[in-house]
């Protein structure tokens, strides 16, 4: 493994989906691993038969002294963070009008302001030993907003823009960035991980609400595999040239497929346009 032999991962969120499924194969590897959800004992199984390698902890991401305690156990107990994979997430459903406030500032504190604040608290290690790998949790929605998710694609478009941005930082101090971009997998991420709501306004119904069911009775049906999709994230991490990006499931590279060819065909078609807003070449 380009990072050391034997790894120390800090997964946040691993009291179900993802994040449970890569703590379980991180330990299986026999590699060390943090693994924290906001209640504890939601975890404490992942560690059994592990305890020399594994370091159960409670860590809700929108608590900085939790955040900060974490990071110096991981380091005190293990002497290294390198492998940060930012899980702790959850998504959000209405239409863009109808969205509640709270709702919407609570799910930017998790999904954006929380992944921000892990990332800064880990970099100074990884800054220090220059190395490390920082692992973005992103979706298929960080590239494709889909009507009903406008809320829950704005935080994933911020964790991509912020990924982007970072890489180039500490790219040169040895560090790499990884953003992945799921699409539907079949965890129980739309029955405990998802707040929906629905549609009031009549206009709404065909785009959102039909949308919002969909996503409400695909739960369990879902052609992702999770456990490959954690074992995608591995072979990332262990790459010699790792992605920047990683998009998982047909689906999701389908989709991200079409949105960047669409995306190039718009701009290629206003492409003299653009130009056009530069000043002319003699006035420069």
């Amino acid at each position: 493994m380009p990072l050391n032999d034997n790894p120390v991962w800090f997964i946040t969120g691993c009291s179900t989906g993802f994040g449970r499924e890569l703590a379980q194969l991180v330990l299986r590897r026999g590699w060390r691993a943090v693994v924290t959800a906001r209640d504890v004992g939601r975890v404490q199984d992942l560690t059994q038969g592990h305890e020399e390698n594994a370091l159960p902890l409670s860590l809700d991401v929108n608590k900085p002294d939790q955040i900060a305690a974490a990071v110096k156990a991981a380091e005190d107990r293990f002497g290294s963070i390198d492998v940060l994979v930012n899980n702790a997430g959850y998504g959000y459903q209405s239409s863009i009008e109808e969205g509640n406030d709270a709702e919407i500032r609570a799910q930017f504190d998790t999904n954006v302001f929380g992944l921000a604040a892990m990332t800064r608290a880990v970099l100074p290690g990884m800054r220090a030993r220059r190395r490390g790998h920082i692992v973005n949790i992103s979706s298929q929605a960080g590239f494709i907003g889909f009507e009903g998710s406008g809320y829950y694609a704005a935080t994933k478009h911020a964790v991509e823009g912020l990924s982007d941005s970072l890489s180039r930082e500490v790219a040169p101090l040895g560090i790499k960035v990884t953003c992945v971009e799921p699409g539907p997998f079949r965890t129980d991420w739309a029955g405990r991980s998802l707040q929906q709501r629905r549609p009031m306004i009549a206009d709404y119904q065909g785009t959102v609400g039909t949308r919002l069911e969909a996503t409400a009775s695909y739960s369990g049906k879902q052609p992702g595999d999770p456990v490959r999709a954690v074992e995608a994230i591995i072979k990332a991490v262990e790459a010699e040239n790792p992605p920047k990006h990683l998009v998982l499931g047909s689906i999701a590279l389908e989709g991200v497929r079409n949105k960047l060819k669409e995306t190039l065909a718009e701009i290629e078609v206003w492409a003299e346009t653009s130009r056009g807003a530069d000043y002319p070449e003699g006035d420069r």
